[in-house]
C-alpha cells in the first residue's frame, strides 16, 4: 500500500504531545476498520504542527480513520516514498 504523510498545520488551543498520543492511541484502536496503519507520528508542540505517516489505500482512508478516532483531520496529505 503506499505511504501518506499527513500534516496538521495547527493543534487545538491547549493541546499537548500528550494529547496527540492519546489521538494516535485513538486511531490504532480504529486503523483496521479503513484498512490503514498508522506507523508513527511527530509532534512540534512550539509550532503546534503534527506529522503522521499512515500505510493506507488511498488519502480518503487515512482521513476517514482520523475523522472517527476523534476528528481532528489534517490539513495536507502527501503520498510519500520511503527513502
Amino acid at each position: 500500500m503506499p505511504l501518506f504523510m499527513d500534516v496538521h498545520q495547527k493543534l487545538p488551543e491547549g493541546a499537548t504531545a500528550n494529547d496527540v498520543a492519546g489521538a494516535h492511541e485513538a486511531d490504532l484502536r480504529v486503523q483496521d476498520k479503513f484498512r490503514v496503519k498508522y506507523i508513527n507520528y511527530w509532534v512540534d508542540e512550539k509550532s503546534g504542527k503534527v506529522f503522521c505517516l499512515v500505510d493506507a489505500p488511498d488519502a480518503e482512508a487515512a482521513t476517514a480513520c482520523h475523522r472517527e478516532a476523534h476528528g481532528l483531520t489534517a490539513d495536507e496529505i502527501y503520498e510519500v516514498v520511503q527513502g
